[in-house]
C-alpha cells in the first residue's frame, strides 16, 4: 500500500519534510496554509492569554512559562485580542494590520481596517497612511493609492530600473514622468485644445 503522505508537505517541531519533485501548486498552497497559521497563532496566544488573566489570576504566570514565549510577545498579543473582540477582526486582514491600530479609538480603528481592507493593503502601507493622515501630508485619495499598486513581470520591471538609470532618475519618478507624457501626448491627438487651468 502506498503512504498517501509521501507526497505532502509535513510539518515537525524542528521543521518541514518537504517531499522531492513537490509541484508548485502544492508548495504555494503549503506556503499559504503556513502564513495562515502564522497570522492566526497570534490571535490564538492572544486570546489564551486573555481567558488566563481573566479566570487564573494566581496562576496566570505559571501559564506565560508554560507557554515558552517572551513575556512581552505574549503581552502584547493579548493587547490586540483585548482591543480587537472576536466579531471585530478581519479575516482578510492580518493581526499586524490590528496591532498598527490597536491604540486607536474603536470607531477609528473600524474606518481604517475598512480602508486597509477595501485597498489591500500590506501592514506598511496601513502604517505608512496613519503616519500620512497625522503629519497632514495625506494628499492621496483612495483612487489615487489603489492605482499605486500594480502587477508588473520580473523581466519587464529590470527594463524600467535601466531606463530610469539611464535617465538619472528613480523608478518612480520615471515611471510617473513617462506616463504622464504619453498621456499628454494621446489626450493632444485626441483632443488637440489646450488644457484649462
Amino acid at each position: 500500500m502506498v503512504d498517501p503522505r509521501r507526497d505532502q508537505v509535513l510539518t515537525t517541531k524542528v521543521g518541514l519534510h518537504i517531499p522531492t519533485g513537490l509541484a508548485f501548486e502544492e508548495w504555494e498552497r503549503a506556503g499559504h496554509q503556513l502564513s495562515g497559521l502564522l497570522n492566526s497563532s497570534s490571535w490564538w496566544l492572544g486570546d489564551w492569554l486573555v481567558y488566563g488573566k481573566d479566570h487564573y489570576a494566581d496562576r496566570y504566570e505559571r501559564g506565560i512559562c508554560a507557554a515558552g514565549l517572551q513575556y512581552q510577545t505574549l503581552r502584547n498579543y493579548a493587547w490586540v485580542s483585548r482591543r480587537f473582540e472576536l466579531e471585530r477582526r478581519r479575516p482578510a486582514l492580518s493581526f499586524q494590520h490590528h496591532a498598527e491600530l490597536a491604540s486607536l479609538r474603536v470607531d477609528e480603528q473600524d474606518a481604517w481596517l475598512d480602508r486597509a481592507e477595501r485597498m489591500k493593503w500590506s501592514t506598511k502601507q496601513l502604517r505608512n497612511a496613519i503616519r500620512a493622515e497625522r503629519e497632514g501630508t495625506s494628499k492621496q485619495t483612495d483612487a489615487a493609492v489603489a492605482t499605486s499598486r500594480l502587477a508588473v513581470p520580473d523581466n519587464r520591471l529590470q527594463w524600467w530600473h535601466r531606463a530610469a538609470t539611464q535617465a538619472g532618475t528613480d523608478l518612480g519618478e520615471w515611471v510617473m514622468a513617462t506616463l504622464d507624457a504619453a498621456a499628454d501626448q494621446l489626450l493632444k491627438e485626441v483632443d488637440p485644445q489646450p488644457p484649462l487651468v
